[in-house]
Parts: structure tokens; sequence; C-alpha cells
């Protein structure tokens, strides 16, 4: 990764200043994705600091997603009341389907689902946006990473539109590929901008900020406000790498549910309450080997890899069975399509499973074990969900002008 990136004489604050003018001066509506992490905090004073020197108005996209920190949503408050004159508002509190990797049993969950208020974490915002009919795109059910894509497509409404987006190539090497993939559409060819679709550009002003940088930032300026559950991870001990704040059941989210018990009890234990399999997740997630599937995995005695796999398809609730056994056909038909006529190998080097050059039934096992649900271990992607698809559907019967 580092052999790709070029140094200037710049400061990454005076260069995500200037991108941030360069938006400006390009997209006739611009909004800012906020979740309330440190990031994002950041990225949002900055482009309020340029929006209100120009006298623009900004849009604001909270998607709230229910299960969060209390001192999050008390930093989100805080933010939207100091820049309340200057941004319009969208604070989604709408249900949506997310991952839930805590479980075999209940492998994905709903935040806000109206039938289960009486064990929501929290109560809506009274900002909230909580009509389903508010958006036209939405169908409840829709991942979030759907949601975000067609509400911004909305929001511009034919414009030309820039949508900032808080993330950091450092982060991760999905997040360094988004920045720095070469066959993507770009804005007047500025890398740190992704063509979404239409008029629609994502824009990454401090996608070159290291963590360092974030809290550079509010040392130099400390009457910007941040979310003060960093300060509680510093004092757990937390390495300031690893502070991070998501949904806290997802595949790689999990990691840090145990936090919840530490740094809000009381949070906690409507987590526990709110989806299956929270509390052993949060005990065992550190494990690794079969248990979670983490580092080397091991098989028992008298199995093959093979064996092992059937017996653990054999011990999970029919849906979660199934729903594997359909992955793992379509892995194996492409790898029968590159020359693995008679089936794949019990192991395969384990330099090659784990670049993910050669099948194996040890490969399948881990996914298992892991309980990666879209099994991007094997390589394969996480398809639309059924809403959307039945968006498409209502958007097609509209274009062709036929009556609902």
């Amino acid at each position: 990764m580092s052999k790709m990136k070029k140094y200037t004489n710049v400061s990454v604050y005076d260069a995500s200043v200037e991108r941030i003018s360069y938006a400006f001066d390009s997209f006739e509506k611009v909004y800012v994705s906020f979740s309330g992490g440190k990031d994002s905090s950041v990225m949002l004073h900055l482009v309020m600091s340029e929006a209100i020197k120009r006298g623009r108005k900004v849009g604001v996209l909270i998607i709230d997603l229910e299960a969060q920190y209390a001192f999050t949503i008390d930093h989100i408050n805080e933010m939207v009341e100091m820049y309340k004159d200057h941004i319009d508002l969208h604070w989604v509190c709408l249900p949506m389907v997310l991952r839930n990797a805590v479980t075999n049993y209940e492998p994905r969950w709903m935040c806000w689902e109206p039938e289960k208020k009486d064990i929501w974490v929290r109560d809506m915002p009274k900002a909230a946006v909580k009509d389903l009919d508010e958006y036209p795109f939405f169908q409840q059910g829709l991942e979030f990473e759907e949601f975000i894509v067609l509400w911004g497509l909305w929001y511009a409404d034919g414009k030309s539109c820039g949508g900032f987006i808080g993330i950091r190539a450092d982060e991760s090497l999905n997040r360094f590929r988004t920045i720095a993939v070469f066959d993507k559409g770009m804005h007047g060819g500025k890398r740190y901008t992704t063509h979404i679709g239409d008029n629609l550009y994502n824009v990454y002003p401090i996608y070159d900020w290291r963590t360092e940088d974030i809290w550079r930032f509010h040392a130099k300026f400390p009457d910007m406000p941040h979310n003060k559950i960093y300060d509680l991870m510093h004092k757990a001990g937390v390495p300031i790498s690893q502070q991070r704040l998501c949904q806290p059941y997802g595949d790689d989210q999990r990691r840090g549910l145990w936090l919840y018990h530490i740094l809000e009890p009381d949070t906690w234990f409507k987590l526990i309450a709110r989806v299956n399999g929270a509390n052993s997740g949060a005990l065992y997630i550190g494990e690794s080997g079969n248990v979670m599937g983490y580092g080397k995995i091991t098989k028992p005695e008298g199995h093959t890899w093979k064996s092992f796999a059937n017996l653990l398809l054999g011990s999970m609730p029919k849906k979660t069975r199934e729903h594997y056994i359909k992955r793992f056909r379509s892995f194996l038909k492409g790898w029968r399509s590159r020359g693995y006529i008679d089936g794949i190998p019990d192991e395969a080097p384990k330099v090659l499973e784990d670049k993910q050059w050669a099948p194996s039934w040890r490969r399948l096992c881990k996914v298992l074990l892991r309980n990666d649900w879209w099994c991007k271990g094997l390589g394969l992607t996480q398809p639309k969900s059924e809403a959307y698809a039945k968006y498409l559907s209502m958007k097609k019967i509209r274009s062709e002008g036929v009556a609902l």
C-alpha cells in the first residue's frame, strides 16, 4: 500500500480544505454523511466551515442504526445544535436490515423494526425521519449500503451533487481501493471523488489523514466538539487505531462488542436483549481457532475437511444451512469451470488459500466457523436485497407509466 502513496509538502489539513472548496465550486448541491464517529465529525467541521463562509446550506444525512452508544447520540445532538442554522437535516430512523454475525439463528436483524418496538435499544430522537413514505424509494428491509446510494440520488434530484464521505485509506484495504482504483469514474479527474450514478459523486476529503491527524485537529481546534466515547475507549486501553464506531453485531464490528459492557453498561443490557447471540458473541469474539474461525482451525479426529463441513452444516438451523449450501454451490460451480472437474481438494497450500487462489474444503469450514454469512472468505459478493429488487420493480412500473 505504501508504494502507491505520493507525499507532498502540503499538509493533510490544507489539502482537505482545498478538496472541500473544489466540491463547493463544482456541485450545485452537497451533503455530508455523518455517523458521529471521529472521522465524520472532523469532516463535518471542515465542510461547515466552508459552507458558513460561502453562505450555503448543506444536507446532513444521519443513518441511525438504533444500537449505538449513548455518547454518540449525545454528540450527534451537539453537532446538530451547533450547525442547525446551516444544515438541511435528515436524521433517518427507518427499518433497515443489518448483519448479525454473533449467531447462526438470527444472521440478520432489522433496526427500528416496528414489531419489536418494546425491545428497541433506545427511543427515536425527536428529529427522526420515521415515516416509511418520507422517501419515495424506500422499502422496509433495504440494506444500509443500498439506502445510502438511493438517498444520495434522491437528494441530488437531477442536479450535480457531491456527497462528503469520511473514510480514510489507512483504515482498511477496501477503503484504500475506493480511492486508489484506476478504472472508476471521477469528477474532474480528482482521485478523491467517485462517480455513483447520474450526477452524483462521493467526495472523500480526508482520505489521506491518519488517526493521529484526527486528534491533532482537535488539539489545534479544541472548541470543535468530538465524541466523548473515544475518551472512554482511551481510558479502557483501546489503541487509537482500533477505536471505531459501527453497528455492534457486524462481521468485523462484533470484535468491539465487548466494549459496550465496559463503557456503557446500561446500553449493554439493552444490546444483549435486542438480538440473538450478542452475549455469547461478546464472550468469545477474542478467541481464535475453531471457536470463532480466526487464525488456524483444526478438524475433529477421523474427519476430512469435507466431512467436517457437512457436520457443521448439519448442526445449523435449516434456513441457515440452506443459505450456505446455495452459496457453496455457486463457489464450487465457479471452480469447476476453471478445471476442477472432479471436485475441489480437501485442503490446499495455506498461502494459496489465504490469497483465495485455490479452492478447498478447509476454506468452506473456515467460512462456517466464522459465520461468514455472505461467504466473502470465498470471494463471493453480497447480493442485492429483496427490498431493493422491489424498489427496482416499482421504479420500472412508474417509468412505463403503469398505474399502481
